[in-house]
C-alpha cells in the first residue's frame, strides 16, 4: 500500500502544482470574465473607494489573497470589469464635451480601451515585472519573483484614480468654472493641479504596490519620479503648457 499512497500523493502534487501555474491563473481568470455572477463586484467598489482613501488597505487584501490562494494577483476579473465601465462612461463625456458626435465618441472609445489602457497597462505592466524581477528582488533565483498578473493590477489600481480626475473631474472644468481649455492663467493652473494629482496618485500607488511584496527591496526608487514630476509641473505653469489643452487637441485629432 506504501508505494500507492506515495504516488497518489505525488499525483496530487503535480496537480496543485498545475493549478497554480501561470497559465492556468491566467485561465482562470479569462473564464470569469463571461460569468457576471462569480464576480464580487461590491468588493471591486470598496477597493475602488479605498484606492483614495486609504490605498494601504488594498494591497494588504493582496496579501491576504496571497495566504488563501496563494497568488498576488486578483483572481476576480471585477475590478476591470468596473474600470472599463469608468472608461466608456468618462469617454462619452469627453465626447459630450468636446462635441465629437457619435462616430466620433465611438472612435475615441475604442482608442482609450484599447489603447490607453489595455496597450499602455500592458507594455508598463511588462517593463515593471521585468524591472523588479531583475533588479529589486532581494535574493534573485529563489522560488519568489513578482508575478505579471500582479504587476497589471497594480497598474489598474494606479490607473483608476488617474482616469476619475482626468477623465471624470476634468470634465466639469474643461468649458466651465475655470474654462481648462484656454489660454487663461486660472484654467492653465488648475488643469495641470489636476494633471500633478492625478500622475502623483499614480506613482504613489504603484510605489504602495510594489513596497507591499516582502522580498523586494529598494523599492523607494519608485518615488524617485517626483522630483522630475515637480520640475515638469513648474516649467509648464512657468511657460504656458496646458496639458488638458492638449489632451483635447490629440482627442479631436485621433477621431478625424
Amino acid at each position: 500500500m506504501l508505494p500507492t499512497t506515495s504516488r497518489h500523493v505525488a499525483e496530487t502534487g503535480l496537480r496543485d502544482a498545475a493549478r497554480h501555474t501561470a497559465g492556468a491563473k491566467r485561465y482562470k481568470y479569462l473564464r470569469r470574465l463571461l460569468h457576471f455572477r462569480q464576480m464580487d463586484f461590491e468588493f471591486a467598489v470598496w477597493q475602488m473607494l479605498y484606492l483614495f482613501t486609504s490605498p494601504q488597505r488594498v494591497y494588504r487584501n493582496f496579501h491576504y489573497r496571497k495566504q488563501t490562494k496563494d497568488q498576488w494577483a486578483r483572481d476576480d476579473p471585477a475590478f476591470l470589469v468596473l474600470l472599463g465601465v469608468w472608461l466608456c462612461v468618462s469617454t462619452i463625456g469627453f465626447g459630450l464635451v468636446l462635441d465629437l458626435g457619435f462616430v466620433g465618441t465611438l472612435k475615441l472609445l475604442l482608442w482609450v480601451v484599447f489603447i490607453d489602457c489595455i496597450g499602455v497597462g500592458l507594455l508598463i505592466s511588462t517593463l515593471m515585472w521585468g524591472v523588479t524581477n531583475k533588479y529589486l528582488l532581494k535574493q534573485p533565483g529563489k522560488d519568489y519573483d513578482v508575478e505579471w498578473g500582479y504587476a497589471f493590477d497594480v497598474h489598474l489600481n494606479a490607473f483608476y484614480p488617474l482616469l476619475v480626475i482626468l477623465h471624470f473631474l476634468q470634465l466639469f472644468f474643461i468649458n466651465h468654472i475655470v474654462v481648462i481649455n484656454s489660454n487663461w492663467f486660472l484654467g492653465l493652473v488648475v488643469g495641470n493641479t489636476l494633471w500633478l494629482v492625478a500622475i502623483g496618485y499614480y506613482l504613489y500607488i504603484t510605489f504602495l504596490g510594489y513596497n507591499a511584496l516582502p522580498f523586494l527591496k529598494n523599492t523607494v526608487v519608485l518615488l524617485y519620479p517626483f522630483a522630475l514630476l515637480a520640475l515638469l509641473y513648474i516649467l509648464s505653469v512657468s511657460l504656458g503648457w496646458n496639458f488638458t489643452q492638449g489632451l483635447c487637441w490629440f482627442y479631436q485629432y485621433r477621431v478625424k
